[in-house]
């Protein structure tokens, strides 16, 4: 079944066989490698990324042991996003610049959510590691927001 997202290969080693995907904002692509040309406000959505076994564990130590996040060190070239249709050239004119506040409050709520009910049982490993990318990066960025 199509979910709307498809198969990229780990966004740290390029291994096509990956085992989890977690979901960032389109501003935390500014902290990882190449992201020079992309304009992150034209992304429409979250960003995904793609880690094969080894990465996950790496990333999984990192994330939970060491209070770090792996976006430095991930490709943006190997995550999953949509650019917005640039109709600007075609109808000549200027469309405002899209607002992603809602979208990033909704990232960080869902994050912080999970981080609090991190002693539940039905919180799995990958949603916590998760949580805790999009909470570190967001105040990274200086994003901070109150819940």
């Amino acid at each position: 079944m199509y979910t709307g997202r498809t198969d990229q290969p780990c966004c740290l080693c390029d291994d096509p066989k990956t085992v989890a995907r977690i979901a960032v904002p389109p501003r935390a692509v500014t902290l990882m490698e190449n992201a020079a040309p992309i304009a992150w406000r034209d992304i429409v959505g979250d960003v995904t990324l793609q880690f094969c076994e080894s990465d996950w564990e790496l990333v999984t130590e990192l994330v939970l042991d060491l209070g770090m996040h792996p976006l430095s060190r991930c490709n943006v070239a190997r995550a999953d996003f949509s650019i917005r249709e640039d109709f600007e050239a075609l109808l000549n004119s200027t469309r405002d610049e899209p607002d992603q506040t809602e979208q990033e409050d909704r990232l960080l709520a869902e994050a912080r959510a999970v981080i609090d009910d991190a002693d539940d049982p039905m919180v799995e490993e990958r949603d916590l590691v998760e949580a805790h990318v999009v909470v570190r990066a967001m105040a990274e960025l200086g994003v901070d927001r109150p819940a």
